[in-house]
């Protein structure tokens, strides 16, 4: 038998086992995700290679899609592997290419290369995100080999942020990382990225330039190799807990250290959490604080029931998974030490117990048991302090809600009880009087399950009486005069108490249980519901309509904005309170303690208000009120309004975290632009004044020794310079009206023509070395349009495409009609722009890499553009030419409706 129960408390984990019949059963591929730190560490190149090698062995391997960014060596890796040809889709007139997903499940290879893991497709795809097209391979049978950096896994977004101030905006789940076959981890140290850098194999050296000055700095790089080690460690280490239970491997395993401690409801058991924390960060180890629930749980006072709560959520605050865990061996170390093995923990902490050597030799010792089992893992037995380490005792006083008695019970009981009577009396005759006992337990444990205990206890007494009466000699008296009799009566008796108590104790645990997993539910859907919300409204909302539902009270939440506290949610929708109920939230928030209905601090108010906090501290006020007299909650539902109340203020700092990255973004972006216009002002401004200058104190000076041609020369440089220096104070004062919505297109039905003959002749100087190309669609419809503004957007263009085409080249102006749009796009034959710059180039000060025979400007030509455009409900993009080298810039402008019924009428 011993040998019977120690085979059964080792076997596999259900749910191990479970886990690795689906991944064999539902024949889906295997994904394997090479991980790095930051761009530029070699994760391509590593999955390149790992792709020979499996090629080499026979394996069939295909390409979806590799990114190599110009890196020669990764590109001379493709050579030799089938590339699957990309798909192609048209987007706001610029040509994108996508991984052709359907022509890859078509090929069905064993092996795909889809690099990128966290990309957007391109519109027009069939699924938003590469992660899901990997998805779709993967669930077709296909093996996916694929690459991302740590910055984009979506739970280490906000930390990433943090560390380097930039954003990222493509982000992949948790549950794909999370879910990979294998984790490959490409490990680069910071030095030897940086080197990399500067030498060009991440980079342009422009990008590189940047990239240095901004990113890839080495504490960037540092923090970040940290999170990729650390990310990935987990990973691995729950892999490995995952095999442990499948194959029933008893722990620890110490590959990596899992800590674990012991809470009941002992005022030092709070010291014991704190303790745990201490030794985890030093460890730099995950720890659980784990509860192991027994009958003697139920006979917990409410104080204590309280403390043992209050302790598991200090251990949650503090970073610890908080577990509460029903006892299923006779000892509780037995269940502790259970729960350590199948978790891999490797080092227990307990409290010293404080009993006397008479209770331990009667009812154990649970420290003694853990130290004389433990095996393998390290047990920390520490004492406390009563005075110290205990949590602050509840100030806000609980109600009694005392049920009115229900007969219908005890009269229930008694009907069974008359039942079994009549059932007796039938099979008396046939069995005997010994099995007519059997009839009226069977009664007492069917009204113990069903109505519990007092009316078991009822029904037992009752049946006793029933059986001494009716069957019992002489009958029909309550007199025994058989000795053997008194004996029977007694055990019988005895019995039925015994077991009507214990089947009463069970229903009860079962109803515990059962309500423990109602409110369960409850609080998961919440915390679902609080995950999948980024607007703070919505939080407020969810959390004051969650706690309203659960408790059946009215709430208000409250938060600071400005120094003072604010109603800023309720339900049902309350906007104002009053004096007593406002000082009272008040005195909550600036004292971190409850206040109001039930509390000792302002208890005439009519609600109760309890602060919310996170470890970071309060950050919010919840009032709760409801018709009743009196206090409010029961301890229970005092524990769960802690539950409730933990939830929505962590989901509130997250909001609140992420608007404040977002204003230091923002403030960030605010300096880069406030730096780039000082420059801009001390660089490009001073470049003509100096010209302007140096002009007009030559001619001030050797004006008589000058010639005409020369006077003329100077003349020229300064009206030039002036009239440059006047665009570029233009562009200044166009811009600062942008961004104060304080430019309001006058529309009026302009023709096209007109407006680009207009822009011409004022830029008949800048065009002066370039050949100007129109083709124009005959009979263009007429447009509404601001002529000024406009006018000015193609003045900033063909100034643009003047700069970065040589001399001698054309550029074009081309305009036709695209069914109810007409498309203008201004040509030049330069060099293009960078694919990466394709976008960039509309933010103000931003410029592309250009030769020293380019012009200066300040970089606001295009933001301008596009702030005009947009204001006219046009749009404008920048591409490349497809026919040739050069720069297109496409302007898409709407027909008026009324435009168009003339057009139809002619």
């Amino acid at each position: 038998m011993a040998n019977q129960r120690r085979d059964s408390e080792h076997r596999p984990s259900p749910e191990a086992l479970l886990e690795a019949a689906r991944r064999e059963d539902n024949g889906a591929g295997r994904l394997k995700i090479f991980v790095g730190a930051a761009p530029g560490v070699g994760k391509t190149y590593e999955m390149l290679q790992s792709a020979h090698a499996k090629r080499r062995a026979g394996v069939d391997v295909v390409v979806g899609v590799v990114e190599t960014h110009g890196r020669a060596e990764t590109e001379a890796l493709l050579d030799g592997l089938e590339v699957i040809p990309r798909r192609r889709f048209d987007h706001k007139g610029q040509q994108l290419e996508e991984m052709d997903l359907d022509a890859l499940i078509a090929r069905h290879p064993q092996i795909a290369l889809v690099d990128e893991l966290a990309h957007t497709n391109a519109p027009g795809s069939r699924h938003p995100k590469r992660y899901l097209d990997v998805q779709e391979l993967l669930s077709h049978g296909i093996d996916v080999y694929t690459a991302v950096n740590i910055q984009h896994i979506e739970s280490l977004n906000d930390v990433v942020a943090q560390i380097t101030h930039v954003r990222v905006r493509e982000t992949v789940p948790d549950s794909v990382f999370d879910g990979a076959d294998a984790i490959e981890l490409i490990d680069l140290t910071p030095d030897d990225l940086i080197q990399r850098l500067k030498e060009g194999k991440v980079y342009v050296p422009r990008q590189a330039e940047r990239a240095l000055e901004h990113y890839f700095s080495p504490g960037n790089l540092t923090a970040l190799r940290e999170l990729a080690l650390r990310r990935t460690a987990e990973r691995v280490d729950e892999q490995l807990l995952t095999h442990m239970q499948a194959n029933a491997i008893a722990g620890p395993w110490a590959a990596g250290e899992r800590i674990l401690v012991c809470v009941s409801e002992d005022p030092r058991a709070a010291g014991l959490v704190r303790y745990t924390k201490r030794l985890a960060d030093r460890l730099h180890a995950p720890w659980t604080a784990i509860s192991i629930e027994t009958r003697r749980s139920l006979q917990l006072s409410e104080e204590q029931r309280d403390r043992l709560a209050d302790t598991l959520r200090l251990a949650e605050a503090l970073g610890a998974e908080a577990l509460t865990v029903p006892g299923a061996g006779r000892r509780i170390a037995d269940d502790v030490l259970g729960f350590a093995r199948a978790n891999n923990v490797t080092q227990i902490v307990t409290g010293k117990a404080s009993r006397s050597w008479m209770f331990e030799l009667l009812r154990g010792s649970v420290v003694h048991d853990l130290v004389r089992r433990a095996g393998n893992i390290s047990v920390h037995v520490i004492a406390g302090d009563d005075a110290t380490g205990a949590v602050a005792k509840k100030s806000v006083q609980a109600a009694e809600r005392s049920e009115p008695f229900d007969p219908k019970p005890y009269l229930a009981a008694l009907a069974v009880v008359a039942v079994a009577l009549g059932v007796a009396k039938l099979i008396q005759p046939m069995f005997g009087i010994e099995n007519v006992d059997l009839v009226f337990l069977t009664a007492v444990v069917s009204v113990a399950v069903r109505y519990g205990l007092w009316p078991s206890l009822l029904a037992s007494v009752v049946a006793s009486l029933c059986y001494n009466f009716f069957f019992l000699p002489p009958v029909y008296t309550f007199t025994i005069t058989d000795p053997t009799n008194v004996a029977a009566f007694f055990f019988f008796m005895l019995i039925a108490l015994l077991v009507s108590n214990l089947a009463a104790r069970v229903r009860s645990q079962a109803v515990a249980a059962m309500g423990r997993v109602r409110t369960t539910e409850s609080l998961y859907a919440f915390s679902r519901k609080l995950a999948g919300t980024a607007a703070l409204d919505d939080v407020l909302w969810a959390t004051a309509y969650q706690t309203a539902l659960m408790l059946k009270v009215r709430v208000v939440l409250l938060l600071p904005e400005q120094g003072v506290i604010t109603v800023k949610a309720g339900y049902p929708p309350e906007d104002e309170l009053d004096k007593a109920d406002l000082a009272a939230a008040n005195w909550a928030w600036a004292n971190d303690r409850p206040a109001g209905r039930g509390s000792d601090t302002l208890p005439g108010a009519k609600r109760l208000f309890l602060p919310m906090r996170t470890g970071r501290g309060s950050i919010g006020v919840i009032g709760i009120d409801d018709d009743r007299t009196g206090p409010l909650l029961t301890p229970d539902q005092r524990r769960l309004l802690d539950a409730l109340v933990d939830q929505g203020a962590l989901a509130i700092e997250r909001v609140q975290l992420v608007e404040d990255m977002d204003r230091a973004q923002r403030s960030i972006e605010s300096d880069r632009l406030r730096q780039a216009l000082l420059t801009s002002i001390s660089h490009d401004l001073k470049t003509p004044l100096a010209s302007v200058l140096g002009a007009a104190t030559t001619m001030r000076d050797l004006l008589p020794k000058l010639s005409d041609s020369e006077r003329a020369d100077l003349l020229g440089t300064i009206i030039d310079e002036s009239e440059r220096l006047n665009r570029f104070i233009a562009n200044l004062l166009d811009m600062t009206k942008l961004e104060a919505g304080a430019i309001v297109p006058n529309s009026a039905l302009h023709d096209l023509g007109d407006i680009i003959g207009s822009a011409l002749r004022r830029a008949i100087k800048i065009l002066g070395d370039h050949k100007v190309v129109l083709d124009l669609a005959t009979d263009p419809p007429m447009l509404e349009l601001d002529a000024v503004l406009f006018e000015q957007v193609l003045f900033n263009l063909l100034d643009n495409a003047a700069k970065y085409a040589p001399a001698g080249t054309a550029i074009t102006i081309r305009a036709q009609r695209d069914k109810d749009s007409v498309v203008l796009q201004i040509l030049d034959e330069g060099a293009g722009i960078p694919p990466a710059d394709l976008e960039r180039v509309f933010d103000k000060f931003y410029r592309v890499q250009k030769g020293d025979h380019v012009r200066a400007g300040t970089g606001l030509g295009l933001a301008i553009s596009r702030g005009f455009i947009e204001a006219m409900h046009g749009t404008i993009s920048a591409t490349n030419r497809t026919d040739r080298s050069g720069a297109a810039m496409i302007i898409r402008l709407p027909i008026p409706p009324a435009t168009e019924a003339l057009d139809t009428a002619a």
